[in-house]
């Protein structure tokens, strides 16, 4: 897994600078909120906000924090979705969907035991997508990609109904972040 494409992959989706009014984000660039740029040291003017910078804050706060890392010992495409929910939606909203994922896959516990959904990345749900992949195979990572993309499409949709000004954003999110 090569998270530098992956932050190169990120940063292409996402774009320059962007201060939509819709966006409850304000200014971005790159994807890189301005509350997030300043909390991890950024001064400037988000139009001049360095790649460098963008991609440290990716690789800090969506790939090595949340450990997904650990995601791509075991199976690249889930880690690379993982950090990608991560971007747009937060790690804990993107290990969550995981979770819950797994559970809805395991059989009724026969393949291996429900995990508590409490967001976070740890030894129980590594060892889950462990027994999931013994499992089912390689082949098994399609079905756990579509079970989060399901999730996270539903979340999008959610966001829309609850807020209309995300419908601004809603078909974009669509495109370029499921499947």
């Amino acid at each position: 897994m090569d998270i530098d494409r992956l932050i190169d992959e990120v940063i292409a989706r996402e774009g320059g600078y962007s201060d939509h009014p819709a966006d409850r984000g304000g200014p971005t660039n790159m994807g890189i909120t301005q509350a997030v740029a300043r909390a991890h040291g950024y001064a400037g003017a988000m139009q001049a906000l360095p790649r460098a910078v963008a991609e440290k804050i990716y690789r800090r706060l969506y790939w090595d924090r949340p450990g997904y890392g650990f995601v791509a010992e075991c199976s690249g495409p889930i880690a690379a979705e993982m950090f990608d929910t991560a971007v747009n939606m937060g790690p804990g909203v993107a290990t969550g969907f995981l979770q819950r994922a797994l559970n809805a896959l395991n059989r009724n516990q026969q393949d291996y035991p429900d995990l508590k959904v409490d967001r976070l990345l740890g030894a129980r749900t590594l060892a889950a997508l462990n027994a999931f992949r013994a499992l089912r195979g390689p082949s098994g990572d399609q079905v756990l990609l579509k079970a989060i993309e399901a999730l996270q499409g539903e979340r999008y949709i959610a966001l829309a109904e609850s807020r209309p000004a995300n419908e601004a954003f809603l078909y974009g999110w669509l495109a370029n972040r499921i499947g």
